[in-house]
Parts: C-alpha cells; sequence; structure tokens
C-alpha cells in the first residue's frame, strides 16, 4: 500500500507536468495569410462534357465548407486552383454469365491540377495523373445511371484536392 502511494506521489509531477505539454490538434494547415482561391471552370480534354463543369462546382463547395477560404474572381484572389480533366473512361468489372453484357462498371478521372500563390506565381500545390474511380451497376435489375458514378468521382477528387491543400508545402 505504501508502495503505490509512493508511486502515485512520484506520477504526480509528471501528471501536472503534461498539463504545459505541447498539444498536438487535428485541425487545419492553411496559410493564414492566403485568403482568397478563384476556382475557374476545369479544363476537359475528355470526352465527357458533364465532368469539367461538375468538377468546378464540386471544388468550390468542398473549399467552401472545408477551408477558411473565400472563393473569388481570378483577379481578386490570392491564389487559383486550376484543374485539367485528363481522361474519362468506363472500365467492365463484371458481366452476366447468363448474357455476357456489362453489370458492374467503373469510372475512371484521371485529372490534373495546380493551386498557385498569384502574389508570387509560384505552386503551392501540383500534381499530375491523380485518378479516382466510382462504381456503378449498369445492367438491370438495378441500372444505375451513370450520373451517380459521375457524381461520386466529382465528389471524391474535390474532396481529395482540397485535402492536398490542407499538406504543409
Amino acid at each position: 500500500m505504501i508502495l503505490r502511494l509512493g508511486a502515485l506521489l512520484c506520477l504526480l509531477p509528471c501528471l501536472v507536468a503534461c498539463d504545459g505539454a505541447p498539444k498536438y490538434e487535428s485541425g487545419q494547415r492553411f496559410d493564414k495569410s492566403l485568403r482568397t482561391v478563384a476556382v475557374p471552370v476545369a479544363k476537359n480534354a475528355s470526352f465527357d462534357r458533364k465532368v469539367a463543369p461538375e468538377l468546378t462546382d464540386a471544388l468550390v463547395k468542398a473549399i467552401e465548407s472545408g477551408t477558411h477560404f473565400r472563393v473569388a474572381s481570378e483577379g481578386k484572389a490570392d491564389t487559383v486552383l486550376r484543374a485539367t480533366i485528363r481522361t474519362v473512361d468506363l472500365q467492365q468489372i463484371s458481366k452476366s454469365r447468363g448474357t455476357g453484357l456489362s453489370e458492374e462498371m467503373a469510372l475512371n478521372v484521371t485529372v490534373d491540377y495546380e493551386w498557385i500563390d498569384q502574389r508570387t506565381g509560384k505552386p503551392l500545390v501540383q500534381r499530375n495523373g491523380f485518378r479516382e474511380s466510382a462504381v456503378f451497376v449498369a445492367s438491370l435489375p438495378i441500372q444505375q445511371p451513370i450520373d451517380l458514378a459521375r457524381f461520386q468521382v466529382v465528389e471524391q477528387l474535390a474532396s481529395a484536392i482540397v485535402d492536398s491543400m490542407q499538406a504543409d508545402w
């Protein structure tokens, strides 16, 4: 009993000292001097004409809801986030044994993007060949539209791109 009390008394200063120890936080790591970001409509080198405006819209929403940035016009923004859609392709994942028709399909989208500090002209984040995928069931009885997969992949891309803006530079 006396040993336990002695051990507790020895640990007491450590417990009190821990209160002043460095604290680790999970939070935004954005440069606080940067306040605005412009998000021009993504360029599109693919056949899918819907993906560029949908990606741009998702990026704006992700920035506004997940960062301290305010989205502004390119002429007034501290930074600009530019994206180029390189490829949009469909990949068959499975097919029906009975009919041979596609059942599950993957929509793959590859994007290049860069986030540029307009004050210096230097890229803060730059990535080429960034790829996300979403799976959908193309055949009956479910027959999900490709629009569902496009929405999922665009949301994933926007989230991942905004997450990359939080990384240490």
